[in-house]
């Protein structure tokens, strides 16, 4: 497993934005994918958006397309995840994924590495 360091994320009134950031600690191996999940209370984790090392393509879960933008900054070895027109349903801990194996899957078994969390809680 590799350390992911977050930052980003707090709280905001529906409608505003947040920037949450994720970055790989201590290694150069490389990562296949790498976004975020959450976990909103009483709920499952899920997959809200990833991207890939490649060729950058990007997934998004239906309820935040349009409204989120994931990107990376190779040369920062950085993800970050653009969050705008936020909805008190965004509320939830958010946790940056990588996978370094090469699963291909976007399920919670798929990624070997995970950050510690960031509370996103979207209240007016």
């Amino acid at each position: 497993q590799v350390q992911l360091v977050e930052s980003g994320g707090g709280l905001v009134q529906p409608g505003g934005s947040l920037r949450l950031s994720c970055a790989p600690s201590g290694t150069t191996a490389h990562y296949y994918f790498i976004g975020w999940f959450r976990q909103a209370p009483g709920k499952g984790r899920e997959p809200v958006s990833l991207i890939s090392s490649g060729d950058g393509n990007t997934f998004y879960t239906d309820s935040v397309k349009g409204r989120f933008t994931i990107s990376k900054d190779s040369a920062k070895n950085t993800v970050y995840l653009q969050m705008d027109n936020l909805k008190p349903e965004d509320t939830a801990v958010y946790y940056c994924v990588a996978d370094f194996l090469g699963t291909g899957g976007i399920g919670e078994a798929d990624f070997d590495s995970w950050g510690q969390g960031l509370q996103v809680t979207v209240t007016s």
